[in-house]
């Protein structure tokens, strides 16, 4: 029996899971000291582990450059990052602005983030760019690529620079509670962007930025959204898709249970008007509130923005079986459902199933262009697919 009970002791210290805080590698929690190295450091240590680890940053304030969490030598696939603190990156953008990512993973398996905030300090950045004066593109907030089995829970970002976060060439990806901030007039500050990845999860989202809610690229399949606040912002957008002639499409995607407030779109297809093999199909956009929206459902697949790189051409993207179910509230515009889908490839198999949109407390109106499908139950403004 004794026996038993040693093996049993030794079981579960050997099991247990290690924590290792950023402050036993040097991080400083004052806002000011450069903690890069630090949680670099950290991250080392616990991919080193051999039984599940986690990073705790407690509470306070930690500056970080550039840092790349690389998994190629990390032998730990259960790796939990605890934030209770603020991540803030350096006041002069150009510090991490030419870098495509702040925080970067990259061929990670098994690793969680809870709580947090990141605060890129993106605010100069729009200001440049807004001004038309020559600036560096922007780093994204937080980046995953090539990664499996992903938790983000909890998380809050602000004015990043780019994209708030990124999931690209991942696979079984969970996002809950997550809240986005950045202004109305930020430029490119998509809240989560997805592309060539399967199996993603996007629960509870409170999102606010100058751009996309939610943007859906490439590749991207088994897409899951549920239960998203989307505004300021320009809504959920499928693309831009279509820029490439052999490019990957987007399947199986759902959207329910979503309110956009006062957003330039709701929900979006959008595809170049040049030549692709490309597609879209089975998708559904279900239980959706609009409120104020300026163009509460539209496919645009002759986007060619000031006629640069596409002009007289048509979208090769096909579009079909996409499904808009219990949508309503109000247009900010008269024409609430636009399909211009591409004259060389039309959508079809689009269908509005109780749909109920006003403008200025009067019936909207819809616009078709090369779309086929049906209508079921109340639809309004009246279909004309």
């Amino acid at each position: 029996m004794i026996q038993i009970l040693i093996i049993l002791t030794l079981f579960c210290f050997s099991s247990a899971e290690t924590t290792y805080n950023v402050q036993s590698f040097g991080a400083k929690s004052d806002g000011k000291s450069d903690c890069t190295k630090a949680f670099l450091s950290a991250w080392g240590a616990a991919c080193a582990a051999t039984s599940p680890a986690t990073i705790y940053v407690p509470q306070g304030t930690y500056l970080l450059g550039n840092a790349y969490f690389a998994g190629k030598l990390c032998k730990n696939t259960a790796i939990t990052i605890r934030v209770e603190g603020t991540l803030v990156a350096p006041s002069d953008y150009n510090a991490i602005a030419k870098s495509e990512s702040w925080l970067k993973f990259e061929g990670v398996t098994g690793v969680s983030i809870f709580g947090g905030t990141l605060d890129a300090q993106g605010s100069q950045l729009w200001a440049c760019k807004n001004s038309g004066n020559a600036c560096p593109k922007g780093a994204t907030s937080l980046a995953f690529y090539n990664s499996n089995n992903i938790m983000i829970s909890g998380l809050t970002s602000l004015n990043s620079q780019m994209f708030h976060v990124l999931i690209d060439g991942c696979n079984n990806a969970n996002l809950v509670n997550m809240k986005i901030s950045a202004d109305g007039n930020s430029p490119n500050t998509d809240g989560i962007h997805v592309e060539k990845s399967s199996g993603v999860t996007i629960m509870n989202p409170d999102v606010g930025t100058g751009d996309d809610c939610v943007s859906i690229g490439p590749g991207a399949s088994n897409l899951w959204i549920e239960n998203l606040a989307c505004g300021p912002g320009h809504g959920v957008s499928i693309g831009s898709l279509g820029w490439d002639s052999q490019e990957a499409g987007v399947q199986n995607v759902t959207v329910k249970t979503a309110t956009f407030s006062g957003t330039e779109n709701g929900v979006r297809v959008k595809t170049w008007a040049r030549p692709s093999n490309g597609f879209v199909r089975n998708v559904l956009f279900q239980h959706v509130v609009m409120s104020n929206v300026q163009n509460p459902i539209i496919i645009d697949q002759n986007y060619c923005p000031n006629h640069e790189s596409c002009p007289n051409q048509a979208s090769g993207v096909k579009i079909s079986d996409v499904t808009y179910q219990d949508i309503h509230g109000t247009s900010a515009t008269q024409v609430a459902v636009k399909f211009d889908c591409s004259k060389t490839r039309p959508c079809t198999g689009i269908t509005l199933d109780e749909v109920n949109l006003t403008y200025k407390d009067k019936p909207a109106t819809a616009s078709c262009a090369n779309a086929g499908g049906t209508a079921a139950g109340v639809v309004e403004p009246t279909s004309c697919l």
